[in-house]
C-alpha cells in the first residue's frame, strides 16, 4: 500500500511538527491522526509533492487547535507548561535548529507567540520552508510572512544566551542544583541561581504546586528551602527530554519532571512538571 507507505515515512516528522507547534504530544498525535484521514479521504493523483501536501495539512490544523487551545489555557490551574517527551519521540533532530525549537525553554518561550508568528517560525526554522509556501500555509502575504518571522524571532531572542551550555555542561550543572536543592544547601543553590531567575510549577489543578511563577533569586531560593522542609526529595533520576538533560524525582509521594534553562552559566529559569497528565511520554528506563 503505497499510499500508507508515503504517510509513514512522513509520520515522525509530522508528529514533530505538530508537536512544536502544539506543545503538547497528545494533541499533536491527535492532529496527525486527523491528517491521516484526510490523507486517505483525498484524490493521490492530485498531490504531487506528499511531504509538502501533508505538512500542509498538519500545520493548518495544528494552528486551528492551538487558536482554541490557548483559551482553555487561560483558564489552566497555575502555570500552564508544555508536556515534555523523551528525545526519542520529539521526532527527527538532524540539524541544531531542529533540536533548538523542539527544547523545553523554546517550547515555554514560543507561548508568547501569536498562533500565526508561531507558525511561521517553527515552518522557517525548523522545516526551512520558503516564505512563499509558508505565506500560503498561514494565508498570509509574503511580506506579512516575513514579517512574522522576524517578530517571532525578536521575542524568542530576548534574554536568550547567545551561548549555548553543550549537553555535558547542562547536565552537569542540573545534577549540582538537584544535589543542592536536595540537601538544602542554600550557599549553593543561591550560587547556582541567575539573579532573575524564574521557577515555574506546573500541577494543573491535581497535584499541589505554587499557582505563580516565582520570581527572583532571593524568592526561589525560599520557596525551595520551604519545599525541601516539607517534603522528602527521593530517587532522582537522569534522563533526556526534549534533546537536553532533565531529572525525575518524588516530591511527596507524587512524581516531578525537573528542566532548566541556562543563561551566563547559571540557572535561568526551572520547569517543574507535576501534573501526572504530562508525564506520560517521558520514561524512566
Amino acid at each position: 500500500m503505497p499510499d500508507v507507505d508515503d504517510f509513514e515515512e512522513h509520520r515522525p516528522m509530522l508528529l514533530g511538527l505538530a508537536y512544536r507547534l502544539l506543545g503538547s504530544m497528545w494533541d499533536a498525535e491527535d492532529v496527525v491522526q486527523e491528517a491521516w484521514l484526510r490523507w486517505q479521504a483525498t484524490d493521490h493523483d492530485e498531490i504531487r509533492e506528499p511531504r509538502a501536501f501533508l505538512v500542509t495539512v498538519v500545520s493548518r490544523l495544528a494552528l486551528d487547535q492551538l487558536r482554541s487551545a490557548r483559551v482553555k489555557r487561560e483558564a489552566y490551574t497555575g502555570p500552564w507548561l508544555p508536556e515534555p517527551v523523551d528525545t526519542a519521540e520529539a521526532g527527527p533532530l538532524d540539524t541544531a535548529e531542529l533540536r533548538d525549537t523542539v527544547s523545553y525553554a523554546t517550547l515555554h518561550m514560543m507561548e508568547r507567540l501569536s498562533p500565526p508568528e508561531r507558525a511561521v517560525f517553527v515552518l522557517r526554522e525548523a522545516f526551512e520552508l520558503p516564505y512563499d509556501e509558508i505565506a500560503a500555509i498561514v494565508g498570509a502575504s509574503v511580506a506579512n510572512a516575513r514579517q512574522l518571522h522576524h517578530r517571532a524571532s525578536v521575542r524568542l531572542a530576548e534574554g536568550r544566551d547567545r551561548f549555548s551550555p553543550s549537553s555535558e555542561e547542562h547536565a552537569e550543572l542540573l545534577a549540582t542544583f538537584m544535589r543542592a536543592a536536595g540537601g538544602g544547601d542554600l550557599a549553593a543553590l543561591t550560587e547556582l541561581l541567575h539573579e532573575d531567575v524564574v521557577s515555574y510549577n506546573d500541577g494543573g489543578g491535581k497535584v499541589r504546586a505554587a499557582l505563580r511563577p516565582v520570581i527572583g533569586r532571593d524568592k526561589v531560593v525560599a520557596f525551595l528551602r520551604g519545599l525541601v522542609a516539607r517534603y522528602d526529595f527521593r530517587g532522582v533520576r537522569m534522563l533526556e527530554v526534549n534533546g537536553l538533560p532533565a531529572a525525575m524525582t518524588e516530591v511527596g509521594g507524587h512524581r516531578q519532571l525537573v528542566m532548566l534553562d541556562i543563561r551566563d552559566g547559571r540557572i535561568s529559569a526551572i520547569y517543574g512538571v507535576l501534573n501526572p497528565d504530562k508525564l506520560a511520554h517521558v520514561h524512566v528506563g
